[in-house]
């Protein structure tokens, strides 16, 4: 019975485990994206998120204690310069889970999970949609629909001249 068990073993014992989240997880910082399964994504967002926090406060304390569970200097420094500029104002949730589909050979749910900030793709898509989100009034968009149609009639004529 698993009765009040906090988290997924994957079916590893607790070194593996440990050492297979510690290898995601510097792959994570170095690629900021890794293809994965679903459940070891989640495994990993609960290992990597208080990691990634840590960062925001650059001291020689958490530095080493990253590095404890890392064991990857350049992970390590690449979390404490470049990482920690980005995510300075964000509150938390790091990681982004984006499901894929099923693998192949043996019908697993694969996925990639992503640092939220490093993906210019979704940023440009949260910029156009809160300027997009504006309500207007039904005489407002009324009046500017025969204004939008207005040039696109004298175009066709313009060619047509010439």
């Amino acid at each position: 019975m698993r009765h009040n068990k906090s988290f997924n073993h994957l079916s590893r014992k607790k070194a593996h485990r440990d050492a297979l989240l510690a290898n995601m997880t510097v792959s994570l910082l170095m690629h900021k994206r890794i293809f994965t399964t679903l459940a070891k994504a989640k495994a990993l967002r609960v290992y990597a998120e208080p990691l990634i926090n840590r960062a925001k406060n650059d001291s020689m304390a958490n530095r080493r204690l990253v590095f404890s569970y890392l064991q990857n200097k350049e992970a390590v420094t690449e979390l404490f310069r470049e990482i920690s500029q980005k995510i300075a104002d964000r509150p938390g949730g790091y990681t982004r889970i984006l499901k894929t589909g099923n693998r192949l050979g043996d019908n697993a749910k694969t996925c990639f999970i992503e640092l939220v900030d490093y993906n210019e793709n979704m940023l440009k898509e949260k910029s156009a949609k809160k300027s997009a989100r504006t309500r207007r009034s039904k005489k407002s968009a009324a009046a500017e629909a025969p204004a939008a149609e207005a040039p696109a009639t004298e175009t066709p004529a313009a060619e047509s001249a010439e």
